[in-house]
């Protein structure tokens, strides 16, 4: 029997895949607890709407990462902060911190987990750092910490 998994089965496959079974393992087993459902012409129909949706809506991430890439490349995100009078900040830069400028600054509305800082910013200066937007597209963003 052709079951749809909808869920991962160890040992059987992924959520959304198609495989064959035996009868009894798929009408004992599978279908009650709700890990698979029988692939009738319905169901193979609805995957494939829901894998052309899916394949849609990851062009569209793609397409609006490159889009802010290109928006960001090429501007200078000023980042005023506090320091002692050896020149060294008073905490460090955050993620967080260059997020908020760029927003409202710019109106780049970025997720703060997806600009990598890979030491901490203590001190004021001229920063590059990577924004990594989705899994193959990394930009760049130039930050410049300066006194308040």
């Amino acid at each position: 029997m052709k079951v749809i998994l909808k869920s991962d089965v160890k040992a059987l496959g992924k959520k959304d895949q198609v495989i064959e079974v035996a009868d009894g393992y798929a009408r004992n087993y599978l279908i009650p607890r709700g890990l698979a459902i029988p692939a009738d012409k319905k169901a193979l129909t609805d995957l494939k709407n829901r894998e052309e949706a899916r394949q849609r809506r990851l062009e569209a991430e793609r397409a609006e990462a490159e889009a802010i890439v290109e928006k960001i490349s090429g501007i200078l995100v000023k980042i005023k902060m506090s320091a002692g009078a050896d020149g060294r900040l008073y905490g460090s830069v955050t993620s967080k911190d260059v997020a908020d400028a760029l927003l409202r600054d710019f109106g780049i509305e970025i997720d703060r987990r997806k600009i990598i800082i890979p030491e901490p910013i203590k001190a004021y200066g001229n920063y590059t750092l990577d924004v990594k937007l989705y899994p193959e597209i990394t930009g760049k963003i130039n930050i410049l910490v300066c006194e308040k």
